[in-house]
């Protein structure tokens, strides 16, 4: 991966960068309960919940990997961005509505009510593993090798520096310290990459150039179905499954919607990120498709990002964008971590330990903060032997993860006949199938050649899933009405003025974005 050289400027940039995040971490962090450790003190409002799920939705995989994508294949790395409007509309106006009416502190605590002990023993571990390997050891590694690469120094440094810094404040300000470095974070990447989309794009001198400078189907979001790398259906139909789970029932993300204060601040902070997602592909996408003009016939598309971040940056703007991935690389591992601590002391350390008092939960939570930094540290370098992509390794392990949650949840929110049977059967047969199929995919069991696109067999899984589901809940017996009530009666409870408001807005952005899709199709 191409190397950058730093000059004092982009030194003292950096260093102002780490100072003024440890700054505002470490502010946040005073006089914490075990509440505020873990949802802000269920205080959000809608901009800090909105810049936070940008912020924690960006990583270095997602900066070199979308470039990367770009350069090879245009724009159909988009669709990940500007199709997420609709789960994240589920997630604000099905989702939230229910999490908020049952003061929802984790989504093990949410199957709990939903299915029982067991499918909360099931999540609660289940959740464990994939933040640590998805949100944290995937992460880290890639991240950490990104800077360990571009900086010229030796992984090791880099993990340990990166991981650090972000358990330094995470552990002591929790969610609080989080949300507010993420907001802080989350201009930074946005004034940072809009600078470097506009030099670049003056580089190339006209629309003209930039339409032309590519093979025209560079500008289609969909491609053939018989496309060999990201073919319409695998795209329309795999990434449903993983946005459902990815928005609507990962930790790391609902966490902030868990904090918000009420459901309007909660919706409309959601809904702020789905504004901003209309950006995204103008800043990461296009970057990649102005690299292939700018540096045609790099061998590999990963540094894509980093070429045309050194070749056009003066002095001091190297250090930003420098900062801008240290940012994207911190702000994930910390939530991450944070969500990590939340799952593992309320859903299993309480669980053993009912009667433990607020002070001691707090400092369980701090503790199991550090350990999962070290877990991270040491799990970032199995990820060197997977052989794939960044892009693909990030993609591909969310879409191994997701069928089993996605199933689950949405038809335990939208079907009152499922069981807790069903849904105990669905966790542990779809939970073993992830781990077999993940395995075997990315160790090219038998072979390479005899798997299809790890999105379109995330849908297949989802599929076999889903009807293990329905078939097993009417084998079932249904039980007496659990404590969670009907979808019917918290959407109910959402106030009529506000949720007109935030439907006005919902339709507005679906006219855009059907908009975008007519031109860029």
């Amino acid at each position: 991966m191409k190397q950058i050289t730093l000059s004092l400027p982009d030194l003292i940039v950096i260093g102002v960068y780490l100072i003024v995040l440890l700054y505002i971490g470490f502010r946040s962090g005073k006089k914490q309960n075990a509440d505020e450790l873990f949802l802000s003190g269920r205080n959000l409002t809608w901009p800090k919940i909105g810049f936070s799920l940008f912020s924690t939705n960006v990583s270095p995989m997602m900066l070199i990997g979308f470039a990367g994508l770009a350069y090879s294949q245009g724009m159909v790395g988009a669709n990940f961005e500007w199709m997420a409007w609709i789960y994240m509309m589920i997630l604000a106006m099905v989702f939230i509505p229910h999490y908020q009416k049952n003061k929802i502190s984790t989504m093990p605590g949410f199957l709990d009510l939903r299915f029982g002990k067991r499918s909360h023993s099931f999540l609660s571990y289940y959740s464990l593993v994939s933040i640590v390997f998805i949100w944290l050891g995937c992460t880290l590694y890639a991240g950490g090798l990104i800077i360990a690469q571009a900086l010229g120094i030796p992984i090791y440094i880099s993990v340990i520096g990166i991981a650090i810094v972000a358990v330094s404040y995470t552990a002591i300000g929790g969610l609080s310290a989080v949300v507010r470095t993420d907001v802080f974070q989350s201009l930074l990447i946005l004034f940072g990459s809009s600078v470097l989309t506009i030099l670049a794009f003056n580089k190339i001198g006209s629309f003209d150039n930039l339409y032309n400078g590519v093979p025209e189907n560079f500008w289609n979001l969909f491609k053939s179905a018989s496309d060999p790398e990201y073919p319409w259906p695998a795209v329309v139909f795999g990434y449903a499954v993983v946005a459902v789970f990815f928005f609507c029932i990962d930790q790391t993300i609902v966490q902030k919607v868990l904090a918000a204060k009420n459901t309007e601040q909660g919706q409309k902070g959601v809904l702020f990120t789905s504004f901003l997602k209309l950006f995204m592909p103008v800043i990461f996408i296009l970057p990649g498709i102005m690299a292939f003009i700018l540096y045609p016939g790099l061998t590999n598309t990963d540094e894509a990002y980093l070429t045309i971040v050194t070749g056009i940056l003066p002095v001091g703007m190297v250090g930003i964008m420098v900062a801008v991935m240290l940012a994207a690389l911190i702000n994930t591992i910390a939530a991450g971590l944070n969500s990590f601590s939340t799952v593992f002391t309320l859903d299993v350390y309480k669980k053993f330990n009912p009667e433990i008092s607020d002070l001691k939960t707090k400092n369980v939570g701090q503790l199991v903060t550090i350990l999962g930094a070290v877990l991270a540290v040491g799990l970032s370098i199995l990820f060197s032997f997977a052989g794939k992509n960044l892009f693909e390794i990030s993609q591909g392990l969310l879409n191994f993860f997701a069928p089993p949650l996605s199933v689950v949840f949405l038809v335990g929110v939208l079907w009152k006949r499922a069981t807790p049977k069903a849904a105990e059967v669905t966790l542990w047969g779809g939970g073993l199938m992830s781990v077999f199929v993940g395995t075997a995919y990315f160790s090219d069991f038998p072979n390479a050649e005899f798997w299809p696109n790890f999105l379109i067999l995330s849908f297949y899984m989802f599929l076999i899933l889903l009807v293990l589901m329905v078939v097993v809940s009417l084998l079932t017996k249904p039980v007496p009405e659990k404590a969670l009530p009907p979808l019917a009666k918290s959407l109910s409870m959402v106030d009529k003025k506000s949720a007109r408001r935030v439907w006005g807005l919902w339709l507005i952005l679906a006219i855009i974005m059907f908009g975008l899709y007519l031109l860029f199709n």
